[in-house]
């Protein structure tokens, strides 16, 4: 009977440790599993929605400011380079009823119409750059979620003692450099 005992006590020890240690591993499971895929998916549909994805919130804001920064460039500088694309077509033009109040000789005004229309384009650039990156960093922080950050990774020196020449097996001292993954 005592024997008994102790079998079906070690027994539904031995289960309930199992149990335990299935639970962590089913936590572990049910814990948020981040696809580099989908990351990269969501933030191709939608910007912000892969860093969303990875619980990397504070990127959001970071995205959307830009987005918005370069969005009033465009538009600033689309609205600009019209008004003196208007003024140089209508200085340049050969219609004495032609209003002559223009704010530049017609060189000033293509000069400015020039420059207005390369920020507008370098603006449009950087939103096209900024995609991109998001969604590359979507998918670079979905992968790198697995990465291991544990205290193991580290690099150090030892001495050490080594042979000088394998003839002879005089000994020399010297420094070993360890790299522990």
């Amino acid at each position: 009977m005592k024997k008994s005992l102790r079998i079906y006590s070690v027994a539904f020890s031995l289960l309930f440790v199992l149990s335990a240690s299935a639970q962590s591993d089913s936590s572990e499971n049910n814990r948020h599993r981040i696809n580099p895929k989908k990351a990269t998916l969501l933030s191709v549909a939608l910007p912000g929605a892969g860093q969303f994805y990875n619980r990397s919130y504070w990127k959001i804001p970071v995205i959307y400011a830009g987005f918005t920064g370069l969005a009033y460039g465009i538009s600033f500088n689309h609205g600009e380079y019209k008004r003196f694309g208007d003024y140089y077509r209508l200085a340049t033009d050969d219609d004495p009823a032609t209003n002559p109040d223009f704010p530049g000789t017609p060189e000033q005004l293509r000069q400015k119409r020039d420059y207005y229309k390369k920020y507008r384009d370098l603006s449009i650039i950087g939103a096209c750059a900024l995609y991109a990156l998001q969604i590359l960093d979507a998918n670079v922080d979905a992968h790198l979620s697995y990465f291991d950050i544990s205290d193991d990774l580290s690099l150090g020196w030892t001495p050490r003692v080594m042979p000088t020449d394998y003839f002879s097996r005089r000994p020399a001292g010297g420094l070993q450099l360890v790299l522990r993954f």
